[in-house]
C-alpha cells in the first residue's frame, strides 16, 4: 500500500526541463613554441547527449617569406602555387596570403640614460609610423622602456597620437630590461584579432640591463603567438659617446679569476665575438641550444635572436638619416612578405622543427623563420 502512495505523488511531480549545454568558446594554449589558437565554437550538444565538450586546440604556424632577386629586389606577383613548405623535411598543406594583411605593431623603445643623447634622434620618427610600416589599416602601440615600462599610446591608428607619443619619450634611469620589454610587447599584442599580422619593431641598443626573464621563454612567446621581430639598433659606439659617463668600479677579482689572452675558441664565442652575424643555417645551432637550454649561453645579442628566430630582420643606425632608411626599409620588405600558415602534420616529432621553404623562381634568396621547438603530441 505504502509503494503504491508513493508512486501516485511521484507521477504527480513536474517534470524538470532538460539543460542543454551552452556553446563553449575557448582559446587553448598550446606546449607548441610554433603554433597559436583559433577559438573554436562547439555545436549545441543533442538532447539527451550526456558527454562532455571536448576542446581541440588548433595549432597554426605563420612563416612570413621574404623573396629576393639576384639584384636585391622585393619578388612580388608569386602565387600560392609558386610555393612549398617543408617541416622537418615533410612537405605540409599550406595557405598562401598573397593579398595585404592589416597590421598591429608594438614600437618599443628604449629610453635608459645611455641613449640619452641619440634619443632625440629617436623622438623625430613618429610621422614616418603610419606610411612607412602599418599603412592606412593598420594600427601601432609605443612602449618605452628602462627599468619600468611606460605605454605612451596604446594601439590606435591615428598617426598624430603615435607621432606625439614617441615625441614625448624621455630617458630615464640606466637600466635597460630589453627582454622584458619584448614579454610586455608580446603580452599587448597576444590581444589583437587574429586576422591582424602582429610585430614587434625594437628601437635600441642590442645589449640587455637587468631583464628577469630567459632569452629562450621570450623566443618561445614570441613564436607561439606568430609575432615578428624587426631590430633598429643603436650603434654602442654612439651610445657609448653620448651616455653620462659612469665612475669606474674597482676590479675586485683575484688574478686567478683574470680571462687569460688567446684561450681557445668554441662555437658559441665565435658566435658571439661576430655578434652573430651569418645566415639561418649559420645560426642554427645556436637556435637549438637555446631552446634545449642543455647549458648556461651567454646571448651578446638578444635583438638578433628575437628577429632571426622569428623570421625578422636587424638593422643599425648611428645617424638620423640612417634612423629614416632603417624604417623605411624594414616597411619594404613587411609590405613584400608573402605569409605562409599551415597545420603541422608532424605534431607527434618533438624537439626542433626547423622550417624550410621552395619557391618556383630561379636564382631567387628566400627568408623565412628558421623553425620552431616543440613538445611532441601524441
Amino acid at each position: 500500500m505504502l509503494r503504491a502512495v508513493l508512486i501516485a505523488l511521484i507521477l504527480t511531480l513536474p517534470l524538470a526541463p532538460a539543460q542543454t549545454p551552452e556553446h563553449a568558446t575557448g582559446q587553448t594554449s598550446a606546449p607548441a613554441a610554433s603554433s597559436g589558437q583559433n577559438s573554436a565554437q562547439e555545436p549545441p550538444a543533442e538532447a539527451g547527449n550526456e558527454s562532455p565538450l571536448i576542446r581541440v586546440p588548433v595549432r597554426v604556424v605563420e612563416a612570413p617569406v621574404t623573396v629576393i632577386d639576384k639584384h636585391g629586389d622585393y619578388v612580388d606577383g608569386l602565387q600560392p602555387q609558386d610555393f612549398k613548405l617543408y617541416d622537418n623535411d615533410k612537405e605540409q598543406n599550406i595557405h598562401v596570403d598573397v593579398s595585404f594583411q592589416p597590421i598591429s605593431m608594438v614600437i618599443a623603445i628604449q629610453a635608459s640614460d645611455q641613449i640619452e643623447g641619440i634619443l632625440p634622434k629617436i623622438n623625430k620618427v613618429g610621422s614616418l609610423i603610419q606610411p612607412m610600416l602599418i599603412g592606412d589599416q593598420g594600427e601601432a602601440a609605443v612602449l618605452a622602456f628602462d627599468h619600468r615600462f611606460r605605454v605612451m599610446q596604446d594601439f590606435t591608428s591615428d598617426s598624430a597620437k603615435i607621432e606625439t607619443a614617441i615625441k614625448k619619450i624621455t630617458p630615464g634611469s640606466r637600466t635597460s630590461r630589453l627582454t622584458d620589454a619584448v614579454d610586455e610587447s608580446v603580452r599587448m599584442l597576444r590581444s589583437r584579432p587574429a586576422n591582424r599580422r602582429r610585430i614587434l619593431l625594437i628601437i635600441s641598443e642590442v645589449r640587455d640591463h637587468g631583464s628577469e626573464g630567459k632569452v629562450r621563454d621570450t623566443l618561445m612567446d614570441v613564436q607561439v603567438n606568430n609575432v615578428s621581430v624587426y631590430g633598429v639598433d643603436i650603434s654602442r659606439m654612439m651610445a657609448g659617446l653620448t651616455s653620462p659617463p659612469v665612475p669606474p668600479r674597482p676590479d675586485t677579482l683575484p688574478p686567478a679569476m683574470t680571462p687569460l689572452p688567446n684561450e681557445p675558441s668554441t662555437p658559441t664565442t665565435v658566435w658571439q665575438a661576430t655578434g652573430g652575424q651569418g645566415n639561418s643555417m649559420q645560426f642554427m645551432p645556436i637556435l637549438v641550444e637555446i631552446f634545449k637550454d642543455s647549458k648556461a649561453i651567454f646571448i651578446d645579442n638578444p635583438v638578433e635572436v628575437y628577429a632571426k628566430g622569428s623570421g625578422g630582420d636587424q638593422v643599425s643606425f648611428a645617424k638620423q638619416r640612417g634612423l629614416e632608411d632603417a624604417i623605411h626599409n624594414i616597411g619594404r620588405e613587411i609590405h613584400s612578405q608573402y605569409i605562409i600558415t599551415y597545420h603541422p602534420n608532424n605534431l607527434q616529432e618533438g624537439g626542433f622543427h626547423q622550417i624550410e621553404v621552395d619557391v618556383n623562381r630561379a636564382a631567387v634568396k628566400v627568408r623565412t623563420r628558421p623553425g620552431y621547438w616543440m613538445a611532441s603530441v601524441k
